[in-house]
């Protein structure tokens, strides 16, 4: 005998069907137990759980009303209607006058009267040589109209479970055309197993409380009943509380890492001039990642003042033009403070970090930002317009790639990446420049993630810093959608409830 705790429906139900040794229609059960279609199938699922109930599915065919039959059942028969018009005039009118009252047309005129006659309602004299209607009314209901009610306060009923005389009234329906129909429909029979008529057979009459209330712990009722005990192991229903996006979960967990590493958060504005964006990262004003085709300009936008003071833009125009203090040989050609007042959304965090670099001239730091970027580029399954970059430095007298590569390391450890291999490279503003390569487990290969290495000379020493920085910078998004096991990166972002139901509140 089943020991686990039963539910007040479940008690019910299991009552109800105590000493059945047939099926029961679940319809049927459920109007015996004084419980709702919902309840009794919630009920059911529990019984069934527990093998205390078996459950049979079967098709039926059942009557329901057609459109004139449900118009009948609201309005009334034909023949009642007729009648009904028939007493307004006093129980007497001619057949002209009676027509012309009746909502219908000719043939249902037609219909009624001869119906109306058939059950005695009227007859058919003769005034002046006038058809004349004769009738009084008739308050109790007919056989046919009992049943159109049953069918529409029903819904449908199956012709197996109609009483004889019913059938008979069905039969007589069935040649008014529009009044019913037949519709096969799938149908659940219930019955208890063995085990479940020994747990039937064993409920007491008494009152189970499902829950506490002030009023009951007050009065003391709760005294005089039986406490239900909580089935623990009862499957719950799926709740979906609020959470934060996935993109928003990472960027947090992104956020604790390098805090905990000794990292300072640093944040910067979306549109930048691109003396910041492009210029102080040693990439010519004719370089083609500046073209339209890469970047979102503002249109007839520039910036007033490009910051950072003028010592620092005369050596960014000398660095350029030829390489002033850096030893290098710059890039050959005149500079133009017009276009690097030029506004743009910046392309990178990048921006970010150089006027960090130049505001604070640090011998050592570490600092590193999370912000959206943007590219003027096609969206498809790998590539945004609009993306979040993770950028970072690390300054100090004594850094070297060595360094570097650990700190990333310890970067992906953290975020459960174990296996991690680095590249070399190219990048316009590092020298020398590594690709940090991740192994994916569940991909089977190796995914190249952050760019990385030591600012050039031409990017530091025009800011005032002295000392070696180390940088690196990458999507963040792919690691999300590596994560996640993602293949389409748009899916981040089209906010599908299914999807991000599914997504664990914690990894």
């Amino acid at each position: 005998m089943s020991t686990k705790p039963l539910h007040s429906l479940e008690r019910r139900l299991l009552k109800t069907l105590r000493g059945k040794k047939e099926g029961s229609r679940l319809e049927a059960v459920a109007e015996k137990a004084g419980l709702s279609l919902d309840q009794t199938r919630r009920a059911v699922e529990w019984l069934k759980a527990k093998e205390l109930l078996a459950a049979e599915a079967e098709n039926r065919e059942v009557i329901m009303l057609d459109t004139e039959g449900q118009k009948a059942a609201a309005e009334g028969l034909p023949e009642r209607r007729l009648l009904e018009q028939l007493t307004k005039t006093g129980g007497e009118a001619s057949l002209e006058d009676l027509k012309k009252r009746f909502s219908g047309d000719a043939q249902e005129f037609s219909a009624a009267l001869g119906n109306a006659r058939k059950q005695g309602w009227v007859e058919i004299t003769s005034v002046d040589g006038k058809p004349v209607a004769k009738g009084q009314a008739v308050k109790k209901a007919t056989l046919e109209e009992m049943f159109l009610s049953k069918l529409a306060r029903e819904g449908g009923v199956a012709e197996a479970d109609l009483a004889q005389d019913e059938k008979m009234i069905l039969k007589i329906l069935e040649k008014r055309p529009g009044y019913l129909k037949r519709k096969e429909e799938k149908t659940v029979k219930i019955s208890l197993t063995s085990q479940g008529s020994e747990v039937a057979a064993g409920l007491g009459e008494e009152e189970e409380l499902d829950k506490l209330t002030p009023d009951i712990l007050a009065t003391g009722k709760w005294k005089g009943h039986v406490l239900r005990p909580i089935d623990v192991e009862a499957p719950a229903p799926p709740i979906y509380p609020g959470k934060k996006h996935p993109v928003q979960q990472f960027i947090d967990e992104v956020r604790e890492i390098f805090v905990a590493l000794g990292f300072e958060e640093i944040e910067g504005p979306i549109i930048q001039p691109s003396f910041w964006n492009f210029d102080t990262l040693f990439i010519p004003q004719d370089h083609p990642a500046r073209e339209m085709q890469d970047t979102f300009y503002l249109a007839d936008a520039k910036s007033s003042q490009i910051g950072g003071g003028e010592r620092v833009v005369q050596s960014i125009a000398q660095v350029h033009e030829n390489g002033g203090n850096t030893g290098s040989r710059g890039w050959g050609y005149r500079w133009n403070v017009e276009r690097a007042k030029e506004t743009v959304l910046r392309t990178h965090t990048t921006a970010v970090t150089v006027k960090y670099l130049a505001d604070h001239r640090p011998r050592d730091a570490r600092v590193f930002s999370v912000g959206r970027v943007f590219r003027n580029e096609k969206t498809n399954f790998k590539h945004l317009d609009e993306f979040y970059q993770i950028e970072g430095i690390a300054v100090g007298e004594k850094v070297s790639m060595r360094d570097l590569m650990g700190l990333l390391s310890r970067f992906y450890l953290k975020l459960g990446l174990t296996k991690v291999k680095f590249w070399p490279t190219f990048f316009p503003y590092t020298e020398p420049s590594l690709q940090s390569m991740v192994y994916f487990e569940n991909l089977g290969k190796w995914v190249e993630l952050c760019g990385m290495g030591i600012f050039r000379p031409e990017v530091t020493l025009p800011l005032g810093v002295k000392n070696p920085v180390l940088a690196w910078g990458g999507g963040l998004e792919r690691l999300v959608m590596l994560r996640h096991g993602i293949t389409d990166i748009r899916v981040l972002y089209d906010n599908s409830l299914s999807w991000l139901r599914g997504l664990p509140l914690c990894r």
